[in-house]
């Protein structure tokens, strides 16, 4: 681990996470427990004069990096700081730190050499995302690269990391790609000293290409100059390997033979979309990130693979079927239910016309007594109830309510299921 020293007030340095030609990224620690990753930048600012050049260039740089963070996004990392160091002089740039993996460390064992279809997409998705947020505001990142990108084991999302290039001059970024660049990863223009957005279109397409072949298309024998030259030139002059071929040979041999089938099936607008990225000419690329999301975009969402799309459809079908049989069962119910409810409707009315009869000629009966006496002195009344039987007599002589309750009784007699047994709704 390196020494352990301040690197400005408040900001304690607790080692060196990564060391390299275009600066070293140390963890940090601010006041209580706040981590962060600091990039230093390799060339000493030795006055916090804008009449020095190569501060004005990094002020410049840095104002441009904070409108990254104005509308933050998921997946790019967050800028907390920037300054320089109290010893030594050197430009800094606090991050947030992110815990997790990068894509270097999940494409070697005991990961899988290549990315499934899916997580490629899903990547491809999110760090053409994380592009489009810095090229609308003008920030190139210029130095993408599989060590440059981590996954986020707290959140699940792929962030883009490490600035530093960003905001580097001209000069001292031409400087650092030729002598330290991840040459793997660099675009044919970026060898000649160019930065463009473009070239982060074409770092972009190597990393989807890593993901699925399982190695980049030129990869780096060792760090000699002339590896680094036969890459260079590679990129500039030579067509690129079979992708499908590399995949082919890369997978997991823990995989089925199904798995590995299904596998193979690249969707062909990626495979287009990762070709036209990788251009040698820059004006043949998408233009920017937004371009480059707007495509993935309008792809991916509608993506699957052979065997998931004949399964979805198989599903949809029997659910089709099913719902069907539903609907004609409940249509058939529904046609009992108001059989059932007009035959109660109507039942209901009988019976109460019936009893409003029965009533209204009682009434008449009663009146009709009280006016009409017979020859012998007695009522009429007293004459139908001479006449009547005692059981009919007893009747009369009931309150007014009883013929409800005898309609009640009635009610609970019947067995045709229209009044007491008919089924809850």
């Amino acid at each position: 681990m390196a020494k352990v020293f301040t690197i400005t007030e408040g900001l304690e340095n607790m080692g060196a996470l990564r060391t390299g030609g275009q600066g070293s990224v140390y963890k940090g620690k601010r006041m209580g427990f706040i981590i962060s990753a600091v990039k230093l930048l390799p060339t000493p600012i030795h006055t916090e004069n804008k009449d020095d050049k190569n501060f004005r260039d990094f002020q410049n740089e840095v104002e441009k990096l904070k409108k990254v963070n104005e509308d933050p996004s998921p997946n790019v990392v967050k800028i907390l700081n920037s300054g320089l160091t109290e010893s030594g002089s050197f430009p800094f740039i606090e991050m947030e730190y992110i815990e997790g993996p990068d894509l270097e460390e999940l494409l070697k064992p005991p990961h899988s050499a290549v990315f499934s279809i899916r997580e490629a997409i899903k990547l491809a998705d999110q760090l053409s995302g994380a592009l489009a947020h810095c090229h609308k505001v003008g920030v190139k990142h210029g130095d993408i690269k599989s060590n440059n990108i981590k996954f986020n084991q707290f959140t699940g999302n792929y962030v883009l990391l490490d600035f530093g290039l960003s905001v580097m001059s001209d000069e001292q970024r031409r400087t650092s790609l030729r002598h330290a660049g991840a040459v793997e990863f660099m675009s044919p223009e970026q060898h000649e000293g160019e930065m463009l957005f473009q070239s982060d279109i074409y770092s972009f397409g190597i990393i989807l290409y890593e993901l699925l072949a399982g190695t980049v298309p030129f990869p780096l024998i060792n760090k000699s100059e002339s590896s680094r030259n036969t890459v260079m030139l590679s990129h500039i002059e030579k067509a690129l390997p079979d992708l499908l071929e590399l995949r082919k040979a890369h997978l997991p041999s823990g995989w089925t033979e199904e798995k590995k089938a299904q596998e193979m099936l690249a969707p062909a607008w990626l495979l287009q979309i990762i070709s036209k990225c990788l251009e040698k000419n820059p004006g043949n690329r998408f233009a920017n990130g937004m371009e480059l999301h707007e495509a993935i975009c309008n792809h991916h969402q509608v993506f699957f693979s052979n065997e998931e799309a004949a399964g979805i459809i198989n599903e949809l079908r029997n659910e089709n079927d099913r719902l069907n049989k539903q609907l004609i069962q409940l249509n058939n119910t529904g046609k009992v239910k108001i059989i059932t409810i007009i035959g109660i409707v109507l039942v209901a009315t009988m019976l109460i016309f019936g009893l409003n009869a029965a009533f209204d000629k009682n009434d008449d009966i009663k009146s009709d007594s009280t006016a009409v006496v017979d020859g012998d002195g007695r009522s009429a009344k007293d004459t139908v109830d001479a006449k009547k039987p005692a059981n009919a007599t007893n009747t009369n002589s009931q309150p007014a309510s009883k013929p409800k309750k005898g309609n009640q009784k009635k009610a609970k007699k019947t067995k045709d299921g229209l009044v007491d047994d008919v089924p809850e709704f």
